[in-house]
């Protein structure tokens, strides 16, 4: 959801079909929010029932419009005919328009005296085009079907008849799409990733999108084709290392090394064929002439080489004819627009293999009647296989002189097994349905059966997978979590995968069966002290201490039963009885442990979340190219699961979140706010420090449950609340400033305003007194009847935190990593205890010598008697909002270990750069990310109660 700027109204979501791409319709917008609560509910009612009408599909316009495709086309055609480089142009407007409040054609819109449209935001204005082929098309769209085909569907068309036109892959795109009345100025110029973006500013950006590393490296590929302006390589080009020096020269003699001279100037964004679309934009990069250094990021020693080598290399082919393309249109502007030729179904099979089932099971049960262990067996096979390009089978490939697969790979040499059961699957299938049941479903069925025979959950497979041609050594290499892993990193490797650090501890607990390696756990047992002492003396018997000795020797992941899928793992983590150092780390004082805890308590819980999980997993990168073998008819299509779990997802989410709105309480208590304002004034003026707690307040509320005000709530003899959890306990305070504007607004409407509302407004008017930005608070939130005090232990970032840790702790809250840097910036006002920056000023080398010095006076080495002594967070301004936090930060006297995290030679540098030298910057992302964060699972409707008394409940 996206948020106009500081100050602005947002406008209703109304949505239509626009005569002109350049206005908006206004009269369709207004009489769909005049029913938007009507319309809501049918489209809910129609949605659970799985008859919505309001799903993407390709025959969209089969009666209504027939003749749409053949006029975009002949426009496009005619637009590359006279201009080559429009094709880019075109797919460029689609990809900037996507990323601003959805495909909606909002980038389209023209500003006006009234309406600031995105085209003139920093990534738009000079860098776009091609909006006089659009309005072409419309017109001509229009001459057909006037008033049926929206302008967001034209430009989903037109991308893809531009790739088609410059030698890319085709396919059928879904359409259905209606356009936005609305336009965001900050949306775009905060959601459209940046030229300077790093590899892991990269990431969030797309992920915040719902797109993973992997589809942003296919994305990226759409730089195969097109231009960019000296302004935005000039520091590439000048101030770089990892670019091709000759390479480097070239560019420089079109791009002067002042700002100012030549930045309009265009150099083609792929060195040798600029209107060819094919992959020789990933050889490039690998040759590092990447003319962006958002393109060179891509392939600079990270997560994301060996992709750009695969494409490079041309593995992941889409051509029928086997021409050397790459298909990565067929993963980039799918993932984008949502188009797919084929979707998962549980179905996929019932007409044409409906024994498969049958077939599958029987074979499992006869191997794990023969040997249990082969359960886990498959079950590896299954997570290793979707862990590289996907869940594709591309695992079950053997060597070949000609070919390299995955088996040989470090985390499958030795370790993966049970292929002679996959074959003896694949057989059986074979006699009942030749040709149709591809290897990656019957691997998928394989994985469930296993579970369900061992006594785990059982779940429906969706099933219509093929079969890759390809395989990645280095891919298997780089994607499969190592035993080794932090948790840190285990985040990291399952969120590549679009898979949540909730879905990772699930997973985790297909480790209750199975057995492993002794060179898999032996530096756990030897070297590593959150490991109980009885277990690792046990293990150590069977695994020698020297390498070579005993490597392949076997021992169970789980203690007490390996050969049965049930919860017994997590009581093992617990225990300090996790047999790899990846397992122990899921409780090692970390983000999981709350989540291991209750997976200890209820069975029932862990088989809801595996089968979730599992469920996520089976989607990663589905293929829907090429077979190896056995082809499946392209024909076969299942109902539009994922378009209706969408919607879904979207209409329950709006009957929460969609019930926040700047105007909750126009008409029920108008006057919460002057109510509010007043109280804050008077404390501020009391004691200039309370606008820091009551922001603090704010952040460590939104952290636990959501922003539900369940950190307000007072222990009783029968409750314990969050107020004595360790983040909470002698730092949080200002309970007393929310009493009394809670007493202010009861007086004015009682029962009406919820606390959380109090505190998110009083949170805002803290800022705003101490001289930061303003914004309208979104209101209708509702109070929480519980606490917890485990998820403020877990769930708060500790000032101990690292960037990783702290990337990771506000990701699990959907907050971007540029939304941390920015909220981080609350602490341009506030103070510190000892207790917590204690370590970072006697331990840590990344703080400025003066800085530590002074601090020492008053927070003494020894813990004890010192621990609440006071130091402002910012050194310059305590009590006022600026930028100067960060200022702090670039030279080295960030107070807390965690702030200082944010400038240390990381991701995050750039971003800490550019607010020292704009404050606006910093305070348009602050406000985003505070809107955000409001934004975290609100309790609505009729959830949660509107107490009288924010720290008991009614």
């Amino acid at each position: 959801m996206t948020y106009e700027s500081p100050g602005k109204t947002r406008s209703p979501p109304a949505l239509g079909i626009s005569s002109c791409c350049r206005v908006a319709s206004t009269d369709l917008g207004s009489k769909m929010a005049a029913s938007v609560a009507r319309c809501i509910a049918l489209l809910l009612l129609l949605a659970l029932a799985g008859t919505s009408s309001a799903q993407l599909s390709t025959s969209f316009y089969s009666y209504s419009c027939p003749g749409v495709y053949d006029a975009v086309k002949s426009v496009v055609q005619s637009a590359i005919a006279k201009e080559k480089r429009m094709g880019a142009s075109i797919v460029r407007l689609f990809f900037h328009d996507c990323f601003v409040q959805g495909c909606d054609a909002s980038l389209l819109l023209d500003d006006t005296s009234s309406f600031q449209g995105e085209k003139m935001s920093t990534p738009n204005n000079g860098s776009v085009r091609g909006f006089e082929v659009i309005d072409a098309i419309k017109s001509a769209v229009e001459k057909v079907c006037p008033g049926v085909v929206s302008c967001a569907d034209i430009l989903a068309i037109a991308a893809r008849d531009s790739v088609v036109t410059l030698g890319g892959p085709n396919w059928n795109v879904k359409v259905g799409r209606r356009d936005s009345t609305t336009a965001s100025f900050s949306g775009a110029n905060n959601n459209i990733p940046p030229p300077t973006s790093g590899l892991a500013n990269l990431t969030s950006l797309f992920a915040a999108q719902g797109l993973s590393q992997k589809d942003m490296v296919a994305l990226s590929g759409a730089h195969t084709i097109g231009l960019a302006r000296c302004t935005n390589f000039r520091a590439h080009v000048y101030n770089e290392t990892n670019i091709d020096g000759s390479f480097a020269k070239t560019r420089q003699s079109g791009c002067p090394s002042t700002s100012g001279s030549g930045d309009n100037n265009l150099a083609p964004l792929d060195l040798q064929t600029p209107t060819v679309f094919e992959n020789n934009y990933y050889k490039n990069l690998v040759s590092k002439k990447g003319l962006l250094h958002s393109d060179q990021e891509l392939f600079n020693g990270g997560a994301t080489d060996s992709q750009v080598q695969s494409y490079r290399s041309g593995s992941i082919m889409a051509s029928a004819s086997g021409a050397g393309r790459s298909g990565l249109v067929l993963l980039l502007l799918l993932a984008l627009a949502g188009v797919s030729s084929a979707q998962l179904c549980t179905s996929f099979y019932s007409s044409s293999c409906p024994g498969v089932y049958d077939a599958v099971k029987s074979v499992m049960q006869s191997a794990i009647a023969t040997e249990r262990r082969m359960g886990a067996s498959i079950l590896r096979l299954f997570f290793h296989d979707c862990f590289v390009q996907g869940c594709d089978a591309s695992l079950l490939l053997d060597d070949t002189p000609t070919f390299q697969g995955e088996k040989m790979a470090t985390p499958n040499n030795g370790s993966v097994r049970g292929f002679e059961v996959i074959d003896a699957i694949k057989a059986a299938v074979e006699k009942v349905c030749p040709g149709v049941v591809s290897c990656a479903d019957i691997l998928a069925i394989a994985a469930r059966d296993s579970v369900v025979i061992l006594g785990g959950p059982s779940w429906d497979v969706k099933v219509g997978r093929r079969d890759s041609r390809t395989a990645s050594f280095n891919g298997a290499n780089n994607n499969i979590p190592p035993p080794t892993s932090g948790l840190a990193n285990l985040t990291s490797l399952f969120a590549a995968q679009g898979l949540s650090q909730k879905d990772m501890v699930a997973l985790s607990g297909g480790h209750t069966i199975g057995l492993a390696r002794c060179t898999n756990f032996r530096a756990h047992i030897y070297n590593e002290s959150n490991i109980d002492g009885f277990l690792a003396e046990t293990r150590q018997s069977v695994c020698p201490r020297t390498s070579g000795s005993g490597d392949n020797n076997l021992a169970p992941l789980d203690l007490q039963t390996p050969t049965i899928f049930e919860n017994d793992y997590y009581r093992n983590l617990v225990c300090k009885k996790g047999l790899l150092h990846s397992d122990q780390e899921l409780f090692n004082g970390g983000a999981t442990d709350a989540q291991v805890q209750s997976y200890v308590t209820s069975q029932s819980a862990f088989f809801a979340d595996f089968v979730t999980a599992s469920s996520s997993t089976l989607h990663i990168l589905l293929l829907y190219t090429g077979l190896r073998e056995n082809r499946i008819n392209r024909s076969m299509a299942c109902p539009s699961g994922t378009s209706l779990a969408l919607l879904l997802l979207l209409l329950l989410a709006g009957t929460s979140s969609a019930q926040l709105s700047t105007s909750f309480y126009s008409e029920s208590c108008p006057g919460v706010y002057h109510a509010v304002k007043s109280v804050m004034h008077s404390a501020i003026a009391t004691d200039r420090r309370v606008g820091a707690f009551i922001l603090r307040l704010f952040f460590h509320d939104c952290f636990v449950q959501g922003c539900d005000a369940s950190l307000l709530l007072d222990d009783t003899p029968s409750f314990q609340g969050e107020k004595m959890a360790t983040p909470n306990k002698g730092s949080a305070r200002g309970f007393h400033v929310i009493d009394a504007v809670k007493s202010a607004v009861e007086n004015v409407c009682p029962g009406v305003v919820s606390c959380a509302d109090v505190l998110a407004i009083a949170a805002r008017d803290s800022v705003v007194i101490l001289g930061g930005p303003n914004w309208d608070v979104k209101v209708g939130r509702r109070d929480s009847t519980t606490a917890s005090f485990d998820g403020a232990n877990d769930n708060i970032p500790p000032p101990t935190y690292d960037l990783a840790n702290l990337t990771s702790s506000f990701a699990a809250q959907g907050l971007s990593q540029k939304d941390m840097v920015a909220l981080a910036g609350g602490h341009t006002i506030g103070l510190a205890r000892c207790t917590n920056f204690r370590a970072h000023l006697y331990n840590d080398t990344n703080i400025d010598v003066f800085l530590a010095g002074r601090r020492k006076l008053y927070c003494p080495r020894t813990s004890g008697s010192s621990d609440n002594n006071l130091a402002p967070l910012d050194l310059q301004t305590p009590t006022i909002f600026v930028n100067n936090y960060y200022e702090n930060l670039v030279r080295k006297k960030g107070l807390l270990h965690s702030d200082q995290e944010l400038f240390n030679g990381g991701a995050t540098d750039a971003q800490v750069q550019s607010y020292v030298t704009s404050k606006s910057a910093f305070f348009e992302d602050f406000v985003t990310g505070m809107i955000k964060m409001g934004d975290i699972m609100p309790l609505t409707g009729s959830n949660g109660q509107i107490r009288k008394n924010c720290r008991r409940l009614n």
